[in-house]
């Protein structure tokens, strides 16, 4: 299963309709949406809290950023967000995160909602007669709690009305705070697939202890309320004598009757310990067994899944 990170992200600034429209043509599985909201209560495809570092709209309201410089999305509402040109991102002197892709601060790309990106899907689908599913994460439930909004029952009610309902949906939902993913289950009554993310500790993504989840234990209380878990790749192997073997993980996950979604695989930043993108590629769906993985580059894991079927 291949899940176009952020759509085709290796090529086209990131959450844009043309990187979403370029996944599908590549042979996406899933496009992955991130969502957070504007200050009008709009359901954003957008990878931060943030805009200043995938837009220009430092140049177009240089007077409305918070004191710690950052420019929110939960200060503008939809109108506003609409007038910025999206950019590929960048780093916070202004540099290219991936240097070798989409030039930033060019292009005239722009930032859309949640809705505009499922109509998009809808007609992609109905014109190919394809099928491609959807994967939206909700970002910082708890601070878009504290600024006044609470976006999950939000999620649901836009993913319902395009018929995203039930365990059959084509559809995951995800989540870094393990509080709200089971929150999604028991209080707000989803039936949808829903991840559970895992990162690490020291990026403060929530208040979710990362560590604790990545135990058998842990990962046995994520099956009462999630389908499946979203590692960081990393966390799911050790580097020996050079070689990358598997550190259990995977192996206490499916006793625990999750699927394995890892993030993030990218032909430009290779994981430890590994040498080529095939040889990613090759540990994660061959040695691993991982039930899908999100990648930037749809196209090229895509390539080595059907020359795999092919061998």
């Amino acid at each position: 299963m291949v899940i176009a990170h952020r759509g085709a992200s290796g090529y086209l600034p990131e959450h844009t309709l043309p990187a979403k429209t370029l996944a599908f043509a590549m042979g996406a599985d899933y496009l992955e949406q991130d969502i957070v909201a504007s200050g009008d209560g709009a359901l954003l495809v957008l990878h931060d809290i943030y805009l200043d570092r995938i837009s220009n709209v430092a140049e177009l309201f240089p007077r409305r950023a918070r004191d710690d410089g950052r420019y929110y999305a939960r200060d503008f509402d939809l109108a506003e967000i609409r007038q910025l040109t999206a950019w590929e991102r960048m780093n916070a002197d202004g540099s290219a995160v991936y240097p070798n892709r989409f030039p930033p601060r060019t292009g005239s790309f722009r930032l859309h909602t949640l809705r505009d990106e499922l109509e998009l899907l809808e007609s992609l689908n109905k014109a190919t007669g394809r099928d491609v599913g959807i994967y939206p994460e909700i970002k910082r439930p708890a601070w878009h709690r504290d600024e006044g909004i609470d976006i999950a029952p939000l999620l649901l009610e836009e993913l319902a009305r395009f018929g995203y309902r039930g365990a059959r949906a084509n559809a995951y939902v995800q989540c870094f705070d393990a509080e709200e993913t089971e929150r999604l289950r028991r209080d707000l009554g989803s039936e949808l697939p829903l991840i559970q993310l895992i990162g690490e500790n020291a990026w403060r993504e929530s208040p979710t202890d990362f560590s604790a989840l990545l135990t058998s234990d842990g990962l046995a209380s994520v099956s009462h309320f999630a389908d499946g878990i979203g590692p960081f790749f990393e966390q799911l192997y050790r580097v020996e004598r050079g070689r990358p073997i598997s550190n259990g993980v995977v192996e206490m996950a499916r006793e625990a009757g999750l699927v394995i979604h890892p993030y993030t695989f990218r032909s430009d930043s290779l994981a430890h310990g590994f040498t080529s993108f095939d040889a990613m590629l090759g540990f994660a769906f061959d040695v691993l067994q991982v039930d899908g993985l999100f990648t930037d580059f749809t196209d090229s894991v895509r390539r080595y899944i059907d020359g795999r079927r092919a061998r």
